[in-house]
């Protein structure tokens, strides 16, 4: 039995009001999304800036960093690795 590969991308500067649902929206466009979490504070709730998108396949997962990279989503430059 093989471990199935996570196609996973850390999203990092993002505004406080970005969502889960803003940000698989976001990156849908370069393939499946299987997941998009935003990181939260467990004390607050809030958004701590950073997420990440997994996405379906490695293809999918190299056009979305380099297709995001730098971009603006919700008024903030985004950082995508």
């Amino acid at each position: 039995m093989s471990a199935k590969i996570e196609y996973r991308c850390f999203v990092g500067g993002l505004a406080w009001a970005t969502t889960d649902q803003i940000l698989h929206e976001a990156f849908s466009q370069y393939g499946e999304i299987i997941d998009s979490k935003i990181i939260k504070d467990r004390e607050t709730g809030r958004s701590r800036g950073f997420g990440f998108v997994t996405l379906d396949n490695e293809k999918a997962m190299r056009d979305a960093i380099e297709g995001m990279i730098g971009t603006d989503l919700d008024g903030r430059n985004i950082t995508v690795t």
